[in-house]
C-alpha cells in the first residue's frame, strides 16, 4: 500500500515541477517580447501579462499545489499565454 502512496506523491511532485517550469518559461519569455507586439495583437498588455504570470509563478513557489485553485488559475494563465498570445506575438515579431 505505501507504494502506491509512494507513487502518486512521484507523479504530484514531478507534475509540480514541469508546470513550476512552464510558467517560469511563460513569465521569461512575456519579459522577452516587446511592449509594441502586445498592443500590435490586440492581446493584453506587457504589464499585464507579466503581473499574471508572476502571480502564477508566486502563487506555485507560496502554495505547491497542483490541485489548488491558485494552481490551476497558474497553470490556465500559463496555457494562454504559450497557446494563444505567444503566438501572435510571435507572428507580429518574426524578422524578415
Amino acid at each position: 500500500m505505501a507504494s502506491i502512496f509512494e507513487f502518486q506523491n512521484a507523479v504530484a511532485s514531478i507534475s509540480f515541477l514541469v508546470l513550476l517550469a512552464l510558467k517560469i518559461w511563460a513569465l521569461v519569455d512575456a519579459l522577452l517580447r516587446p511592449a509594441e507586439a502586445y498592443e500590435a495583437t490586440g492581446k493584453l498588455t506587457k504589464p499585464a501579462w507579466l503581473l499574471i504570470l508572476g502571480l502564477a509563478v508566486g502563487a506555485a513557489l507560496v502554495f505547491p499545489s497542483v490541485f489548488g485553485l491558485l494552481g490551476i488559475l497558474g497553470i490556465v494563465a500559463a496555457l494562454v499565454y504559450v497557446l494563444d498570445v505567444r503566438p501572435a506575438l510571435v507572428s507580429v515579431t518574426r524578422r524578415r
